[in-house]
């Protein structure tokens, strides 16, 4: 399975890349929203992990984004935020990954997307 990470802390990154290459996933990592939009429409993802809050086009626009383009709509969305669930204001996702997170919580995102 193909993983795409959007997320702009760097350790948050790092942390979400070792537990999904522990998982025997193919991660591809994005810091931006504009970067992670262009690597799902460059090499489609199963999955894409998106932070809510990031500089410049938040998690919300590239969720927007992957919805309605037809390369990418059918890619499982989780997001990730420190926002509580209530807060966070998006539909038409698969599964939340609230911060902070552990690599149990990880799996149980991944388990309801897979």
């Amino acid at each position: 399975m193909k993983v795409l990470v959007i997320e702009d802390d760097q350790d948050i990154l790092g942390l979400l890349e070792c537990h999904l290459r522990g998982m025997g996933l193919d991660v591809a990592l994005a810091r931006s929203g504009e970067q992670g939009l262009e690597l799902a429409r460059a090499d489609l993802p199963d999955v894409v992990v998106v932070d809510i809050v990031l500089p410049g086009k938040d998690g919300r626009w590239v969720i927007r984004e992957l919805r309605s383009d037809p390369r990418t709509k059918h890619c499982q969305i989780v997001v990730t935020s420190m926002l509580d669930a209530d807060d966070i204001g998006v539909g038409d996702v698969d599964a939340l990954l609230l911060k902070p997170f552990d690599r149990a919580a990880v799996r149980a995102a991944l388990k309801d997307v897979s």
